[in-house]
């Protein structure tokens, strides 16, 4: 049965629970989704992964390696909404915050969600809870 976000592709840059529980969100509802996975992590290892990450097409990228930061950025510029939950500042500094993706996909979701906002005292600071 078709759900109510079929046709719509998510790019889920999440981590822990906030971006990731976003995305499969929209995976439920019929979103096809593209979890970008850090090398190494051990996120399908957790209990969590099985729910977190269902109905979802994952690839490992190493956002650190221009190679892979170009796929990532590819992607970015296909989708129809972007989440993700880094600290203020770390999808800038990838060239993939919101101003960077938009400038070649203007239609695009952009939806962030670190644990404290821009402007809070604690911006720096991971968050770790749901």
């Amino acid at each position: 049965m078709p759900g109510v976000l079929d046709g719509i592709s998510v790019v889920d840059f999440g981590h822990h629970v906030a971006g990731p529980l976003a995305a499969v969100l929209l995976a439920d509802h019929g979103a096809d989704v593209i979890r970008v996975d850090r090398p190494g992590t051990t996120a399908g290892e957790h209990p969590s992964a099985a729910f977190l990450h269902r109905g979802k097409r994952r690839i490992t990228l190493d956002l650190k390696r221009e190679a892979d930061l170009d796929i990532a950025r590819r992607i970015a510029e296909r989708a129809d909404v972007l989440a993700e939950n880094f600290r203020p500042g770390v999808m800038d500094r990838l060239g993939l915050g919101a101003d960077a993706v938009r400038a070649t996909n203007p239609a695009l979701v952009y939806c962030s969600l670190p644990g404290f906002g821009s402007g809070d005292p604690r911006a720096a600071v991971p968050g770790w809870e749901g």
